[in-house]
């Protein structure tokens, strides 16, 4: 005779059974087909250039093609939003970007995403700090005669940025705040045309990305004053951190990260966490990323999770701060 309540107990055992099997069957057999990156810039730039970096190295380690997709507009916001819409089985990637995930939100009105709340972190990938600039015939040699200069005639000195809300624009509105002085913003259309009025010594200093200015410095033409990251880059050993030129706890960089959508299993975040921390391992790969001044920062997804977090409250403040709106 069997009995009601021993059918029910059996038949909940062999659906929990199943259900397990299946989760890790399917988390095994991952990934089964090709994977798409979203790299939610226009082709050509540095963060397209990351981006295939990492494909290559990744669809290597995971044994299946990861197919780059560049969806730009919108100031990252564009490829953003198709990732979070997109189903949750491991196969639509995000290449995250302090940007995309952290300035934008707050920059447009039109932002409808939390990157805390709609994204499944992955790992980070790497930072990259910017580097401090002005003409090497410009009358201050270090960052803190520059502070002295800026705070004598206020609004007087002026910075060239990639645009409104851009990293270079936000980095030296940080910057104003904590050195207390007033600068005068004047944006560009890009980080070349911001580079070469450098250059023409129509604007005092500028707050770049170290690989279109790296040339200018080592040539000579452009002085480093200081780096934006809390220590001192590899590729500019002798130019001295913010915070150690005088300014304590600044720090300005851009972190990169692996996401998929919300909900996606921790299975596939921990498998393809595995695989690219040990892509970002590899010689080559660290020294194709050093090369453009980016350092690399393996780790677990609860890391990545924190810096997003930390990423996206403090440049929605230095943005609220400054008033800074782009739409």
């Amino acid at each position: 005779m069997e009995y009601p309540l021993l059918t029910i107990a059996r038949g909940v055992i062999v659906t929990g059974l199943v259900a397990i099997l299946g989760t890790e069957l399917g988390a095994a057999a991952y990934p089964e087909r090709a994977i798409r990156l979203v790299v939610p810039f226009p082709p050509g730039g540095g963060n397209d250039a990351m981006g295939r970096i990492v494909a290559d190295k990744l669809g290597s380690t995971l044994g299946q093609r990861v197919v780059v997709d560049n969806k730009g507009g919108a100031g990252g916001m564009v490829g953003t939003v198709e990732v979070i819409k997109s189903a949750p089985n491991g196969y639509t990637l995000l290449l995250g970007h302090t940007g995309s995930l952290a300035m934008s939100p707050h920059l447009y009105q039109s932002a409808s995403y939390d990157p805390r709340r709609d994204l499944a972190p992955v790992g980070l990938i790497g930072r990259i700090p910017l580097v401090m600039v002005v003409h090497s015939q410009a009358p201050v040699k270090t960052m803190r005669h520059f502070i002295d200069l800026a705070r004598i005639s206020p609004g007087t000195l002026n910075y060239g940025s990639g645009g409104a809300g851009s990293g270079s624009h936000l980095s030296a509105e940080l910057f104003a705040f904590m050195s207390g002085t007033k600068l005068t913003h004047v944006p560009y259309k890009g980080t070349a045309q911001t580079v070469t009025n450098l250059l023409a010594r129509e604007v005092d200093v500028v707050f770049s990305v170290v690989p279109p200015v790296r040339g200018h410095i080592e040539a000579g033409t452009l002085r480093a004053l200081a780096i934006t990251s809390p220590e001192r880059l590899p590729a500019l050993p002798g130019v001295p951190t913010v915070a150690e030129a005088g300014l304590a706890g600044f720090e300005a960089v851009l972190n990169y990260g692996l996401s998929g959508p919300a909900g996606t299993s921790a299975d596939v975040v921990r498998r393809l966490n595995a695989q690219l921390n040990k892509l970002l391992g590899y010689e080559d790969v660290k020294n194709l990323l050093y090369s453009d001044g980016v350092t690399t920062q393996p780790g677990a997804p609860e890391q990545y999770k924190a810096v997003i977090a930390g990423d996206y409250e403090k440049w929605g403040e230095v943005i609220r701060r400054a008033g800074v709106k782009v739409d």
